[in-house]
C-alpha cells in the first residue's frame, strides 16, 4: 500500500468517525423534539404548593461592579418568603470596587436581614473557592448558584420548592439562556448552543445517567454538597465536575426547561473573551478526564457519555482541522462514490446550521423578540467560523494544561441582557398555610388541603395582589 493510498484509508476513517458523530450531535439537539410528552414533562410545575423549603442563594462575584447590584435585588425580589430566603454575596477581600457595590446595595435595601456579603482572604481566587467558603456559612436547606449577572426568574424558588416537595429529587438544574444574540458575530450561534444544551441535550444526558451540571441555577441540598466534598477547587470547570459527583453517588437529579422561566445571562463581550471562556471550560473538561472520577459512573453507558462529553471539544478541533481536507480530495481524481462519502461530514454540518436557524426562529418567539431574518443570515454565514474557533479554543486549551497554565481566565459582564432596571415584586403575605408530605412525583398534582398560587406560566403578580386564594 503506498502512503497515498494509506492517507485516504486513514481520511476514509475519520471522515466516517465524522458523520457519526454529526449524526450523534444532531439526535442530542433534538432529541427533546422527538416526543411532545418530553417537553411537557421538562416544563415548570403547573401549580405550586405552599413553600416550606429554606434556601440559600450564593453569589460568587469577582470585578462585577456593573451588574452585581441588580442581580442582588433580582434575587431579593423572588415571589418567596423572606424567612425562607438567604442571599450571600461573595467577594476576595482585594476586589474592593464590588465590595463597595454591594455594601452600597445592601445599604439601599435597609440592611435587610437575609442578605449578606461574605469576604475571604485566603487563595485559590477563584468562582469554586469562593462557593466552599459561601456553603460553609450557608444556613439553609438547599443551596443554589448564581452568577453576578444572572436574572433569575421571579418564580425560580416556587418552582424549586414544588420539585423538592413533590417528588424525591436531592439535585435540581433549571435552564440557563444567554440572551442578546445580535450582540456580536459569535453571539447568535453562543445563544443558540444554550438553548439547545439546557432545552433538549441535557435531558438525553439524564436519561443515560450523566448529566454535567451546569454553572448556575443549580439547586442542591446544603448536607449532598458537604458530603460530596463541595466544589473542587483546583478544577476550571467545578459544575460540571460536580455533576460527576453527583451522578456517582446517584442521587436523583431533575431537570426544568421552561423558556419564561430560565435565568437570564449575556454572552462574552467580544471575541478574545470568548475564546478565553471557551478555552477555560475545554481545559475543565480535560482535567476532569484526567481526574478519572467519571470511570466510577454506576453504568457502562453514563461512562461512555461522560467519556463523549469530556473529550468532545479535543476531538471536535481534529476534526475540524482536518474539515478543509474535504476540500483538498475534491481535486484528486477519485471515485464519485468515495468522494460523496467524504463529503458526508460536510453534508450534516450544513443540515447543523440549518437546524440551527429553525432553533433561532423558536427562541426569538419564545423570549418575544422581533424575527431575525439578519441574524439568521449570520448564523448560516458563521457557522463554519465558529466551529474552528471552538477548535482554536479546544487547541490553546491542550496547551495551557500541558505547560501547566491553570489560572482563572475569568469573562466579564457588561449587563448586554438586561433590557430593562429591575422592578421589585412583592413578596407573599405571611403567614404561609402549613403544608403535608407530598408523595407525588408528578409536579402538576398538589397536595391536599393546600391551595395553588394563582400565578401564570407567563405573567407575574400585580403589585397588591394576594398570592394565595
Amino acid at each position: 500500500m503506498t502512503i497515498g493510498s494509506l492517507v485516504l484509508v486513514l481520511y476514509f476513517l475519520l471522515s466516517a468517525a465524522m458523520s457519526a458523530q454529526s449524526v450523534f450531535r444532531l439526535y442530542m439537539m433534538l432529541y427533546a423534539w422527538r416526543d411532545p410528552d418530553q417537553l411537557l414533562e421538562s416544563q415548570e410545575p403547573q401549580s405550586y404548593p405552599a413553600p416550606q423549603k429554606s434556601f440559600t442563594a450564593l453569589l460568587p462575584a469577582r470585578h462585577e461592579e456593573r451588574v452585581i447590584q441588580q442581580t442582588i435585588q433580582r434575587v431579593y425580589d423572588s415571589i418567596y418568603p423572606k424567612d425562607l430566603l438567604e442571599i450571600i454575596v461573595i467577594c476576595e477581600s482585594g476586589d474592593t470596587g464590588t465590595i463597595d457595590k454591594v455594601n452600597e446595595k445592601i445599604a439601599q435595601m435597609g440592611n435587610p436581614a437575609n442578605v449578606r456579603l461574605e469576604i475571604f482572604e485566603d487563595r485559590p481566587i477563584n468562582k469554586p473557592h469562593g462557593l466552599n467558603k459561601g456553603l460553609a456559612v450557608a444556613k439553609n436547606e438547599i443551596v443554589v448558584v448564581f452568577d453576578a449577572e444572572d436574572e433569575p426568574h421571579a418564580k425560580i424558588f416556587l418552582a424549586a420548592n414544588a420539585v423538592f416537595s413533590g417528588s424525591d429529587a436531592r439535585v435540581l438544574q433549571s435552564g440557563v439562556q444567554l440572551m442578546d444574540y445580535d450582540n456580536h458575530w459569535f453571539s447568535v450561534l453562543n445563544v443558540l448552543e444554550y438553548f439547545f444544551w439546557f432545552k433538549s441535550s441535557l435531558h438525553f444526558f439524564h436519561r443515560l445517567g450523566f448529566v454535567p451540571l451546569g454553572g448556575n441555577t443549580i439547586f442542591l441540598y446544603r448536607e449532598d454538597l458537604l458530603s460530596l466534598g463541595g466544589w473542587d477547587e483546583k478544577c476550571l470547570t467545578e459544575d460540571a465536575d460536580l455533576g460527576v459527583k453527583v451522578c456517582r453517588a446517584r442521587l436523583p437529579l431533575q431537570i426544568i426547561y421552561a423558556d419564561a422561566m430560565v435565568t437570564k445571562e449575556e454572552t462574552p463581550t467580544n471575541t478574545g473573551a470568548f475564546i478565553r471562556q471557551r478555552t477555560r471550560w475545554c481545559q475543565g473538561f480535560l482535567q476532569i478526564f484526567l481526574k478519572g472520577e467519571w470511570r466510577q459512573l454506576p453504568s457502562l453507558t453514563s461512562k461512555l457519555l461522560a467519556l463523549y462529553v469530556l473529550v468532545f471539544p479535543l476531538v471536535q478541533a481534529l476534526f475540524m482541522a482536518l474539515l478543509p481536507v474535504s476540500f483538498f480530495l475534491a481535486t484528486i481524481k477519485l471515485p464519485v462514490p468515495l468522494v460523496m462519502f467524504l463529503y458526508i461530514p460536510l453534508y450534516l454540518l450544513f443540515i447543523q446550521s440549518v437546524m440551527q436557524v429553525t432553533g433561532l426562529y423558536e427562541f426569538t418567539e419564545a423570549h418575544g423578540f422581533k424575527i431575525p431574518f439578519r441574524s439568521a443570515i449570520v448564523s448560516l454565514a458563521t457557522f463554519l467560523p465558529y466551529q474552528w474557533l471552538l477548535g482554536y479554543a479546544a487547541g490553546r486549551a491542550v496547551y495551557r494544561e500541558v505547560k501547566g497554565q491553570t489560572n482563572w481566565e475569568k469573562t466579564g459582564h457588561v449587563g448586554a441582557h438586561r433590557r430593562e432596571e429591575p422592578k421589585a415584586v412583592p413578596a407573599p403575605a405571611m403567614p404561609m398555610p402549613a403544608v403535608p408530605a407530598v408523595p407525588a412525583r408528578d409536579l402538576r398534582l398538589k397536595p391536599e388541603g393546600v391551595e395553588d398560587i394563582r400565578v401564570g406560566n407567563h405573567e407575574h403578580l400585580e403589585p397588591g395582589e394576594s398570592l394565595w386564594r
